[in-house]
């Protein structure tokens, strides 16, 4: 066994919860690839749709081009903060670097809105193609038994989760496929161009940003598994950018051919878009259509699972660090996985999927990855001017523009977001001020020393 593989023991590790438990290597770059994809093809099975309703086909389609260029952008800056620092904590470790403790907890706290609350739309939408397929089955009972399902699944470990993983992604993005080639002879662009072209004006284009968003959403969770990479250093950047590839492909083709061969009013506020569409083309209870049903549901649990895994792993990294509480960040000796991280962030997500709004809390979830965004970008900036000689074993072409026109576009995001989601906003201003409130009251008393925080890179830095 090479130094590499070993498990990397760390103060900081050694002296949480875990008592001497941590984290292990085991994942390779096709396991990334498929967390990386996993944990974002559900866009592509459901939630998109809604973009429909907010500024029609085209207006989503115009929303899809710059958040494409923002992801490309982003996720070629992340790598090289992903492989710099590759710590279990992701974006909470490196705003922590770069801008202070207050900035790492925001960035945590920003990253755990967006993971905590994705899950719930993805299992409500899991619901809704269970009871689509069985119609006895309450589309709210399937909810439910998935979301606690995996999260049990989590429990068994990353080597378990990850083969899982893969194995769930490679059957959805099957499923894609093959929808795209049952759509592609039916067609039409018509339908695509269909007047208005903007039905809700250009401020249409603006309240599809969310929806355009979710076709990459929690992608950058894939860092969060840097502390179970065999070589996270080299391999990060590797399964990003194959991953990023693959997911700007999906998009386009998902929605355009979507579009192509249905009545986007009848799929526009739908959790199951894509076998509606097929019906308009096959029937409803074609073989064809059944079949896309029961994949899109592979779809759904690749990303369901996927980020279970990524608010598992920030709830610990925080815990660890002391930003929240000790218990969290325990290690179960058998299993390598941190239980209570895994419990009782689903227990708020669960809460969340049993309102039943599945476009609130994807907007909800929205706005805490792209403030998240905009506080990596700035640390990237500040760690090159602060750290010129750190070891960044990928660096981000085009240094500073690059980040420079990623850092933009996520302003531009976050407007968006101010402008069409003002219902949703109060439910995000309570979480944030929530977590504020904690921070100053009790998460900034218990911090390890930053040397704690950050041994995980020693240990990597001497192999």
């Amino acid at each position: 066994m090479s130094n590499l593989e070993k498990p990397v023991v760390n103060s900081a590790q050694a002296s949480t919860g875990g008592e001497n438990t941590q984290l292990t290597r085991v994942l390779t770059p096709i396991h990334l690839w498929a967390l990386a994809v996993g944990l974002v093809i559900s866009g592509n099975y459901f939630g998109w749709s809604y973009g429909f309703g907010a500024g029609g086909v085209i207006g989503l389609a115009i929303a899809l081009v710059p958040v494409t260029i923002f992801y490309v952008t982003f996720i070629l800056s992340y790598s090289e903060l992903a492989t710099a620092i590759p710590h279990a904590g992701g974006p909470s470790a490196y705003a922590r670097r770069a801008l202070g403790k207050f900035w790492g907890y925001m960035s945590g706290i920003s990253c755990l809105i967006e993971f905590v609350f994705a899950p719930p739309a993805i299992a409500l939408a899991v619901g809704g193609y269970i009871h689509n397929i069985m119609p006895d089955i309450p589309a709210m009972t399937a909810t439910i038994v998935a979301f606690l399902l995996f999260i049990f699944i989590n429990y068994w470990g990353m080597k378990v989760s990850a083969t899982f993983e893969l194995i769930v992604t490679v059957v959805a993005l099957i499923g894609l496929v093959i929808y795209w080639i049952l759509a592609i002879p039916h067609f039409e662009m018509s339908r695509v161009m269909a007047e208005p072209l903007l039905p809700n004006g250009y401020s249409g284009i603006m309240a599809a940003v969310p929806f355009a968003i979710w076709f990459y959403l929690a992608i950058e969770g894939g860092a969060m598994a840097a502390e179970e990479m065999v070589n996270p250093q080299k391999d990060i950047s590797i399964g990003f950018l194959t991953g990023m590839g693959t997911l700007t492909v999906m998009a386009f083709a998902t929605l355009f051919l979507t579009a192509g061969i249905a009545d986007v009013k009848l799929i526009e506020a739908v959790d199951f878009p894509l076998p509606l569409a097929l019906s308009s083309v096959f029937g409803e209870k074609s073989f064809w259509v059944m079949a896309i049903n029961f994949i899109g549901l592979f779809g759904l649990i690749a990303s369901l699972h996927g980020i279970i895994v990524g608010y598992s792993r920030q709830t610990y990294a925080m815990a660890r660090t002391g930003y929240l509480p000790k218990f969290l960040a325990y290690v179960h000796p058998e299993h390598h996985t941190p239980v209570w991280a895994l419990i009782l962030p689903g227990l708020v997500g669960l809460g969340a999927a049993l309102t039943g709004l599945t476009n609130v809390v994807i907007t909800i979830s929205v706005f805490g990855s792209v403030i998240m965004y905009i506080i990596s970008l700035v640390s990237l900036f500040v760690l090159r001017s602060k750290e010129p000689g750190m070891n960044r074993p990928f660096k981000v072409p085009m240094f500073p523009t690059v980040p420079a026109i990623s850092l933009v576009i996520a302003v531009f995001c976050v407007i968006s977001l101010l402008v069409a989601s003002v219902d949703s906003l109060i439910w995000v201003a309570v979480a944030y001020a929530v977590a504020i409130v904690y921070y100053f009251i009790w998460g900034n008393k218990n911090i390890r020393p930053f040397e704690e925080e950050f041994g995980v890179l020693d240990e990597l830095d001497k192999q």
